[in-house]
């Protein structure tokens, strides 16, 4: 039993009452957030709670570390909102399952680490269009339905609407002055809902979008073809999601550690996500990933357990089951209100203010990303496409430091000591380092200070071989890896290989 016991990290001296006011409060605020990305993406609101639910109780139980707390997250829900759009909800369970099978292999074969290879100008445009894409979503909670068409809010309505916004972003900002003891946006959930109540104000509530009641989570099996051309449909939002939160769930980790002083474990991080996710998928949830805001709401609240997490999860349980008739009635002015600070909070400002002092290519990536997040709204194709070109950027850059020093030696040797990495970007400029027809009979390439780092580059060393081969020439290679020697091995008669291997690079793992 104890084994289990601190697997589960219960041994530790557990503050209840902290924990499990954080839990409610972590509760109050996930609630409306879970809601209004579920409306943003066209799914049923109680699909956003039941995430909220599952992915709050399981990671709160199995994730990472302490104090994390995941849900129904924007970032991830944005993903798959095209996906809805053009095939429905079945197959958007579909890819939730399949992003959380996903996950749980990137944890189990401990990949966790690999999220660090999304460039952080692309990480600025992702985040950036998200927040654009969450801001721009509230417009559309400014128009209703006449004659089953939707039309502007006007007049008393519309007046009503940006009044009440406008005092539920006021709280927001200036209640923290007041006491941070309490979420300013629960808080002004609560004072919005009271003032809507009292004064009796007609105003747009969430029940005028869709009814929360319900009861625990149904399984449910997608009802989709099971084809290689639906998995070709669904499986890159599936691993856009994937990464998408397993890239918010890491950065979260890093950020609890370094207010803690702590240390989580991502790779059980990212299997406890994607557990959490493939139930998402046969339990009617919307899935999800950490969320930060109410990461820090937890943190700032004391706690420093699990059972804040497990709290906060059982209470939007016990809601969803007896208290949908109170949530129905939310004004919708307050959850859009809190999404346009969400929305404010999400943006990268900072991105604005060394923007002078990054590099060109850096600044188009992160601005490409982000209007391709905010016209396309395919997070998919952004952060594809930002990657790539990153990684194309960076090729090119790198193949510009491929070098030679030349000299010829007192018996007449020319040597060759290369510089820099010899890859696919580099082997044409390798070539042309080299005059074949007027070097010596003898001649010495040295790559100790370079890396032979691909195929094309030991198939460029090969092609060399054969061009001095062909002129009767002999030629040494000297520190090459054991990689190059398996290929080169046809041309030993005129090439004498003095093999010292390669570095090792390893990258640190959890």
């Amino acid at each position: 039993m104890k084994q289990y016991l601190n697997l589960f990290d219960f041994t530790q001296k557990v503050n209840y009452r902290t924990e499990i006011l954080a839990g409610l409060t972590v509760a109050m605020t996930m609630i409306p957030e879970s809601l209004s990305f579920a409306i943003l993406a066209g799914f049923p609101p109680l699909v956003g709670l039941y995430a909220a639910f599952i992915m709050g109780l399981v990671t709160a139980i199995f994730g990472g570390r302490p104090g994390m707390v995941s849900g129904g997250a924007g970032a991830t829900v944005i993903v798959l909102i095209a996906l809805m759009k053009s095939s429905g909800l079945e197959y958007v369970f579909a890819a939730v399952a399949l992003a959380g099978i996903l996950q749980i292999l990137v944890g189990l074969f401990k990949l966790g680490k690999f999220i660090r290879l999304v460039p952080q100008p692309v990480m600025f445009g992702f985040v950036n269009g998200l927040a654009i894409i969450i801001f721009m979503s509230q417009l559309e909670q400014f128009k209703t339905m006449v004659n089953g068409e939707s039309v502007w809010l006007s007049g008393n309505p519309l007046f009503i609407m940006l009044g009440l916004v406008l005092l539920t972003i006021a709280i927001v900002l200036f209640f923290p002055k007041i006491t941070k003891a309490i979420p300013a946006s629960l808080v002004a959930i609560i004072v919005v809902f009271g003032l809507v109540l009292w004064l009796g104000i007609d105003t747009k509530t969430v029940s005028d979008i869709a009814s929360i009641s319900g009861g625990f989570p149904p399984f449910h099996i997608p009802n989709i073809e099971l084809t290689f051309e639906t998995l070709k449909l669904i499986f890159p939002y599936a691993l856009i999601m994937a990464s998408v939160g397993l890239t918010e769930g890491l950065l979260t980790l890093n950020l609890v550690d370094e207010m803690t002083g702590t240390k989580g474990k991502g790779n059980r991080e990212c299997i406890a996500q994607g557990s959490a996710n493939v139930l998402n998928g046969f339990f009617f949830g919307m899935g999800g990933c950490p969320m930060i805001a109410q990461t820090l709401v937890n943190l700032s609240a004391g706690s420093r357990a699990r059972l804040s997490g497990i709290v906060a999860a059982l209470t939007i349980l016990v809601i969803i089951l007896f208290g949908a008739p109170i949530i129905e009635q939310l004004p919708i002015a307050a959850l859009v209100g809190v999404m346009v600070m969400v929305a404010i909070g999400t943006f990268e400002w900072i991105s604005f203010r060394i923007i002078n002092k990054m590099p060109k290519q850096d600044i188009f990536v992160g601005m490409l990303v982000a209007v391709i997040t905010v016209l396309l709204h395919n997070l998919a194709l952004a952060v594809l496409i930002g990657v790539i070109i990153s990684a194309l950027v960076f090729a090119w850059e790198s193949a510009k430091r491929i070098r030679a020093k030349k000299y010829v030696d007192a018996d007449g040797v020319k040597h060759y000591e290369i510089y820099g990495p010899l890859f696919f970007a580099s082997t044409t400029a390798f070539a042309e380092k080299f005059d074949v027809l007027n070097d010596p009979n003898e001649v010495i390439i040295d790559f100790k200070e370079s890396k032979i780092a691909d195929m094309s580059a030991i198939d460029a060393v090969h092609k060399l071989t054969e061009r001095y081969a062909k002129e009767g020439k002999k030629i040494h290679l000297r520190h090459l890896s054991a990689d190059c020697r398996r290929l080169l091995h046809d041309a030993n008669d005129v090439i004498d290989i003095n093999i010292i291997e390669d570095p090792t690079y390893k990258v640190a793992a959890d």
